[in-house]
């Protein structure tokens, strides 16, 4: 009996270090046990790894949102300058309400878009602070991506202002026996009385707009189903794989490598063709017209050069040698493409190869047949 009891004892106490005690004569209760000494905290890894992705997720689809967003302030700028640059010299003069107010259309989308980019960069920044598991904020700005910030920001920054110029300066009025063109004086909506310098930077300042356009490689790259992609993030992460452009690119060139193709050099051919009109509108010659640029950019970007028109003014001659350049580069990717889809896969390969297998064996059968051929009539003989 007193073995019994005493074992018994023993037993309670194990129950009790397990968490779970006897009482009333056998009713089992379980009890949760800490397994860290009292008083003590555990640091919650596995919680704070789920709160670094859930902000990583909510960070991702803000920056797609802020590119987005600023993808189109972009676009909406551009589209005002190259409605500005055609409408102001024929409907409205230089100076007016309208070409100020379009200006300041202009103005105002530039600005929106350079805080677009702002918020833009600083949802990256917190990005790569989670990533990285980093508290301060100034590890992140590093002179690399200072450099590009304010490099990216004066891109955007860029926009034409001679309106403003223009504002409070009387239009000209037409004497007896002098008529009075503004549109064959300036090519933008810049009156030439101030100088030919204010017409080449007004000139300069419009072409530099299309520079805005980067940031379809950054929507291409934010909504491409490669970065998204878990399993194509932890294979690339094995691999050392950074996800840039260049790699979306060289993915959408082997799915999709006509399409890309295809898109690119129509949409680079309707830009620069406008761009060479733009630059010969005040040369008063056949490039300043819309279908004269659209051939000769054309036959340039073929690397063909009839030379029945050319570029006369400096600006329409570096549009050219740009729309050379990009031609030659094109034509080589286009060649590649063109092999590989000529080029037999892996079961076409298969058939050709065993026909001409069986071909080839065909041939040596005949071959010694009419060998043994003639040994028999030569023995014979």
């Amino acid at each position: 009996m007193e073995m019994t009891t005493r074992n018994l004892h023993l037993n309670s106490k194990v129950d009790n270090c397990d968490g779970v005690i006897n009482r009333n004569g056998g009713d089992m209760t379980e009890i949760s046990v800490p397994l860290s000494h009292s008083g003590k905290r555990m640091p919650q890894i596995e919680g704070g790894n789920l709160y670094r992705l859930r902000d990583r997720k909510v960070l991702l689809e803000d920056k797609k949102r802020l590119c987005a967003w600023a993808l189109g302030t972009a676009l909406l700028g551009t589209l005002l300058m190259i409605l500005h640059a055609e409408l102001c010299p024929l409907i409205y003069q230089p100076g007016s309400r309208y070409a100020f107010i379009i200006n300041c259309s202009i103005s105002m989308s530039t600005g929106c878009l350079l805080i677009l980019i702002v918020a833009f960069h600083y949802k990256d920044i917190r990005l790569f602070i989670i990533d990285h598991n980093q508290v301060d904020w100034r590890i992140a700005m590093t002179s690399r991506r200072v450099l590009g910030i304010s490099l990216e920001l004066l891109v955007c920054a860029i926009h034409p202002v001679g309106t403003y110029w223009e504002v409070g300066v009387p239009a000209p009025i037409a004497r007896e026996g002098v008529e009075v063109n503004s549109s064959n004086s300036a090519p933008l909506c810049v009156s030439s009385r101030h100088g030919e310098a204010l017409l080449d930077t007004e000139l300069l300042l419009s072409a530099l707009m299309f520079l805005r356009l980067y940031l379809v490689h950054r929507t291409i790259l934010l909504n491409s189903k490669v970065l998204l992609s878990a399993s194509y993030r932890s294979i690339g992460s094995l691999n050392n794989i950074n996800f840039t452009f260049r790699f979306v690119l060289k993915v959408l060139m082997n799915k999709y490598p006509a399409r890309t193709l295809m898109v690119f050099i129509f949409l680079f051919w309707l830009i620069a063709s406008w761009m060479l009109t733009l630059c010969e509108r005040q040369t008063q010659e056949q490039t300043g017209r819309m279908d004269t640029a659209l051939w000769l950019i054309a036959i340039t970007f073929l690397t063909v050069g009839y030379g029945d028109v050319s570029p006369k003014t400096s600006c329409g001659k570096v549009v050219c040698l740009f729309t050379g350049v990009m031609g030659v580069a094109c034509t080589a990717m286009l060649v590649a493409v063109m092999t590989k889809k000529l080029a037999l896969n892996k079961g076409e390969k298969h058939v050709h190869f065993f026909m001409m297998d069986i071909q080839i064996s065909k041939r040596v059968r005949r071959g010694e047949r009419l060998h043994q051929s003639f040994s028999i009539s030569h023995v014979s003989n």
